[in-house]
């Protein structure tokens, strides 16, 4: 049993003397006197004596980690296939997003010239009655004839874009064909040759 002396303590409390008890320390069975309340060691932690070992990996452990890999290369082509779409979807949602602005506030008469232009429509699929090809063809013109007459600007400059496109396409494929009649006519004057002694 240790007494502290009150010599370090103020007020009241130092006149009245506390037992306290405290552990000796390795080799030592009792301290020799009375300590000051700053000598005990309270708030210090005992030395540790132990080592840190790492715990094997349990079975649980071991089936996540092959499931992990297994199904690696499918997360990979998820995110990419993630990565390439998400443009997309952002650009779709983009334009969802100017639509919404430009019909909440539109330009003038921009309704009634949308409803002519419907109506073209209505009217194209009441002429193009019988063939299918009708169908198609004349809602399609009508109303591009009836936005085209709205919208001139735009209309040329659809127009070139597309007879630049529809030029383009039309001189691979002459391209082409004239490779294949060539190819073609190649091959039976080599066969014309051979037969002939």
């Amino acid at each position: 049993m240790l007494k502290v002396t009150g010599s370090a303590m103020p007020g009241a409390v130092s006149l009245l003397p506390i037992t306290v008890f405290a552990a000796a320390v390795d080799g030592e069975t009792e301290p020799p006197g009375p300590l000051l309340r700053d000598e005990l060691s309270l708030y210090t932690a005992p030395p540790q004596k132990s080592q840190y070992v790492e715990p094997e990996a349990g079975q649980l452990e071991q089936s996540v980690a092959t499931l992990r890999k297994s199904t690696e290369p499918y997360t990979e082509w998820c995110q990419g296939t993630y990565n390439k779409i998400k443009p997309r979807v952002q650009s779709v949602v983009k334009c969802g997003n100017d639509t919404y602005a430009y019909l909440k506030n539109p330009p003038k008469d921009f309704y009634p010239r949308a409803g002519v232009i419907g109506f073209t429509g209505v009217l194209g699929l009441f002429l193009a009655r019988g063939s299918r090809l009708k169908k198609l063809f004349y809602p399609v013109g009508l109303m591009t004839v009836s936005a085209s007459l709205y919208y001139p600007e735009q209309a040329a400059a659809i127009a070139k874009s597309s007879g630049d496109s529809v030029y383009e396409r039309a001189v691979q494929s002459y391209a082409a064909l004239e490779k294949m009649v060539m190819h073609q006519s190649k091959a039976e004057k080599g066969n014309d040759l051979e037969t002939k002694p």
